[in-house]
């Protein structure tokens, strides 16, 4: 087994792939403040292949938009860190992949970018299925921006399990 930055992902991203596997379900990711260590974590299981489609790394707002659909007045309205933009960054991975379920995470990992109304450590997740269903949630995590992505990484494969 290939060890991971942090081997505590890699069961949990074993098991996912086990449930999608039995369903003939493949996932896809949209991801922003964590950089693509979704797609490292489930990746690092053998055999993802058959159940990871894609993974999108959509760090800047135009990421967002040219590669998930992300509308222009959203970020304008709500910023990237928002539940409307996560939402749309899940539809969007879902329209442009083979998935049927998705996760999305933006968020502010710090240690600098957090306001008052956003802190560091808001990070923001939706998950989009192929029956039309959204949902979206946010956390806080404390501690420093390894920490604070980590932490995302497990709640959106965590989510994915809870939500199906």
């Amino acid at each position: 087994m290939r060890s991971l930055p942090d081997g505590g992902l890699y069961p949990l991203a074993e098991k996912l792939g086990r449930f999608l596997k039995e369903r003939g379900w493949m996932l896809a990711t949209a991801e922003s403040c964590t950089g693509g260590w979704v797609g490292e974590a489930v990746t690092a299981v053998s055999g993802s292949s058959a159940w990871y489609d894609r993974g999108f790394i959509t760090y800047s707002n135009e990421a967002k938009q040219d590669m998930l659909g992300v509308s222009a007045e959203t970020l304008a309205a709500f910023g990237a860190v928002s539940e409307a933009t996560v939402r749309e960054m899940a539809r969007g991975a879902l329209e442009h992949s083979r998935a049927q379920v998705t996760a999305a995470i933006s968020g502010i990992a710090g240690p600098t970018g957090g306001t008052p109304e956003k802190p560091v450590g808001l990070v923001w997740f939706a998950w989009a299925f192929q029956d039309g269903r959204v949902e979206a949630e946010q956390r806080v995590f404390a501690g420093d921006r390894q920490s604070v992505r980590r932490q995302a990484v497990e709640y959106a494969l965590q989510g994915v399990l809870r939500f199906l």
